[in-house]
């Protein structure tokens, strides 16, 4: 996890992450479904908002765990070589975007 995220940069994550609204001011997360009631209408919108943002989110971050290397186990000591993987995974999913 990140200890610190700057106050611009919005934190689009779903209901599993309930804990981060205590830690960070720039989280958005969907409306709790209270129990035994509905959701309004005006909620239920602004969830298909914030989910339809953080759907662009996770496909690529679907799209780079594609390439093993940065889903592995590092298990080598050379140091910051996560970090490369990770940022030509990255690249290479930018670079088939581009292409496609």
């Amino acid at each position: 996890m990140v200890d610190f995220v700057p106050d611009e940069v919005p934190i689009h994550v779903d209901l599993g992450f309930q804990g981060l609204q205590k830690e960070f001011v720039n989280i958005k997360i969907p409306d709790k479904k209270p129990r035994g009631k509905e959701l309004s209408e005006e909620q239920k919108q602004s969830n298909r908002k914030k989910s339809s943002e953080r759907v662009k989110c996770e496909h690529t971050i679907s799209g780079i765990k594609r390439y093993n290397a940065a889903t592995a186990v590092y298990r080598n000591r050379i140091r910051d070589l996560d970090d490369r993987f990770m940022l030509t995974a990255a690249g290479l999913w930018n670079f088939y975007l581009m292409a496609a």
